[in-house]
């Protein structure tokens, strides 16, 4: 395979990672921890967790599951929490004691954990009080051997914790009554008396570190089997693309989004642990008073987020106040970055974002702009280090340069399977390695890669392909959008038909003027055949629109919309 890429990586980047530094996270911890011991590892609400503190605290975690609940090499600990303290203590307490982590959604419904703790077999649960209501009630259609609760002041400091907790609890009323026979408390489980030598496990790169399940937009989500060698390996390779702001200073960076999700967990705090960084916390980051409020009280080196955060951040008047005079690198992935939103963000606060492209399958991270390169192009970048990416057509085929076709990808962070579902493995991983991901791209003859869509989102209109995101991109250019998700529904005519879904920034916008400004950039069977007004968009947790959820709510309202705007309130 010709790597024209090569040849655009920033200087001293190399073409392989030294993705075999370290046979286990579990190694790559102690590493860490003897360099970086009396430096802050993780920030809370004011309070901060050193490297020596973390140590101690996940291996008072280990040696519990270990020697007192019982569990053996390779079972499921699923990890119930939002971005507080407790959660790189359960992370790195789970994978010292030899087990899997199996992050969930702390805002899950009852039924959608009921199927990730039944998929996975995990035999106990680490989660926060504020969600004991949700796993109290699938408790009563599974059985999980082991439930660990904590509160949110637990590891805050014995004053200011009983005040959070107070406050959280009688003032806020954050927590719904709940009642788990048999749980134990955080607190005790992690005491300061109990030993502090974890125990000791053999673990290898092949061992699975992380079931991470997908999104699940369509159908039940799938669990991702990610190797401790998955996870290091996209961890390093961020190493390697970032070694120029790699300088061992004490930096800080911001992590605003959940770690429960592979791009916060593996492309922030693994990543940067292992030079001995310090992650800010952020606990709820729809909070923009609290999360601007933190951010004017750090300076980060590093910030990373979805392209709604950095949206609704540019927009917000306090972000002007930030002192970014130390951010080497703002990072967005997650969803695709939209033009707009890029020159809002330079606009706001003179930085420029890097945009990437990975999904869970391969632990994070496949492609890259390098270091300053978006202002120039606008694209996903480049195949990052130790990594082959091809765009293939739907026969397997090569696709040729610039002709969009699926990425397929391979590389030692891609996942070595779907857990329990030889099926759907077989589907997506070919003989050679490589992974079929389901997104449609393209690739300059230099390497370069511009995000089409993904493959299931792809619309057909009149036989022509139609990609929704190069519609968002249009619509959001116009002043009165804030926000813009294309869909398509069937139609007698053209096979399927688009309606955009807009949420206003002008109130005054009208369906002719959002369809004229369409017809200003698109060919007309691009154009939405109508728009649909709505107060928001339908995101995950991690700000990826849910167009499928958007079809639903739009498909009937399609049915009489016609030449008629339709105004429909969410």
């Amino acid at each position: 395979m010709s790597k024209a890429w090569l040849a655009h990586y920033d200087p001293g980047v190399p073409e392989y990672a030294d993705v075999a530094r370290f046979n286990s996270l579990a190694q790559m911890f102690e590493e860490a921890v003897s360099r970086f011991r009396d430096r802050p590892a993780f920030s809370s609400m004011g309070r901060e967790l050193s490297y020596g503190d973390l140590d101690k605290a996940s291996a008072r975690l280990a040696r519990h599951l270990r020697n007192v609940l019982n569990l053996q090499h390779g079972d499921r600990v699923a990890i119930m929490l939002p971005n507080v303290l407790q959660y790189p203590i359960a992370f790195f307490g789970v994978v010292r004691a030899g087990l899997v982590v199996v992050n969930v959604n702390p805002l899950f419904t009852a039924p959608e954990l009921v199927h990730q703790l039944r998929d996975s077999g995990a035999k106990t649960v680490i989660v926060l009080e504020n969600f004991c209501a949700t796993l109290e009630e699938a408790l009563r259609h599974i059985v999980v051997p082991n439930v660990i609760v904590t509160s949110v002041g637990d590891e805050l400091g014995m004053a200011k914790g009983l005040l959070t907790n107070f406050v959280v609890r009688c003032i806020r009323k954050l927590i719904a009554p709940w009642q788990i026979d048999g749980y134990q408390r955080w607190r005790r489980v992690t005491a300061r008396r109990r030993s502090i030598a974890a125990p000791n496990v053999v673990l290898e790169r092949g061992d699975t570190a992380l079931l991470q399940y997908t999104g699940g937009t369509t159908g039940f989500a799938k669990g991702a089997i990610l190797t401790h060698g998955n996870v290091l390996a996209n961890a390093l390779i961020l190493g390697n693309w970032f070694a120029a702001i790699n300088d061992g200073r004490r930096e800080k960076y911001l992590v605003a989004l959940p770690l429960y999700h592979a791009f916060a967990l593996i492309c922030q705090v693994v990543h940067r642990f292992i030079f001995g960084g310090c992650g800010v916390l952020i606990a709820n980051p729809r909070d923009l008073d609290g999360l601007v409020a933190e951010m004017q009280r750090h300076r980060f080196r590093n910030l990373a987020g979805v392209p709604s955060l950095f949206q609704a951040l540019a927009r917000y008047p306090g972000i002007r106040k930030v002192d970014f005079s130390e951010t080497a690198a703002c990072c967005s992935g997650g969803a695709p970055l939209t033009t707009a939103v890029a020159e809002a963000w330079k606009a706001a606060t003179g930085l420029t974002i890097i945009d990437g492209y990975g999904l869970t399958e391969v632990a994070g991270v496949a492609a890259m702009n390098p270091l300053g390169q978006r202002s120039s192009r606008s694209g996903i970048g480049f195949p990052v280090c130790s990594t082959e990416i091809e765009i293939r057509r739907e026969d397997g085929s090569l696709a040729a340069p610039t002709e969009p076709g699926e990425i397929h990808i391979r590389g030692p962070q891609v996942m070595l399977g779907y857990f329990n579902q030889p099926e759907e493995t077989a589907r997506v991983l070919d003989a050679s390695g490589f992974l079929a991901t389901g997104d449609i791209a393209t690739m300059s003859e230099d390497g370069y890669l511009t995000l089409v869509e993904r493959k299931k989102d792809m619309a057909i209109v009149s036989g022509f392909n139609v990609y929704p995101s190069e519609i968002d991109d249009v619509l959001t250019r116009h002043y009165g959008i804030l926000e813009a998700a294309a869909v398509s529904v069937p139609d007698p005519e053209t096979g399927e038909a688009i309606i955009a879904c807009v949420v206003r920034r002008d109130l005054n916008l009208t369906e002719a003027a959002v369809i004229e400004h369409a017809r200003a950039s698109l060919t007309r069977y691009k154009v939405p055949r109508c728009v649909v007004f709505l107060d928001t968009l339908p995101k995950t947790p991690v700000g990826k629109v849910l167009r499928r959820v958007l079809q639903e709510q739009v498909g009937k309202l399609a049915e009489r919309a016609g030449s008629k705007s339709t105004e429909a309130q969410q």
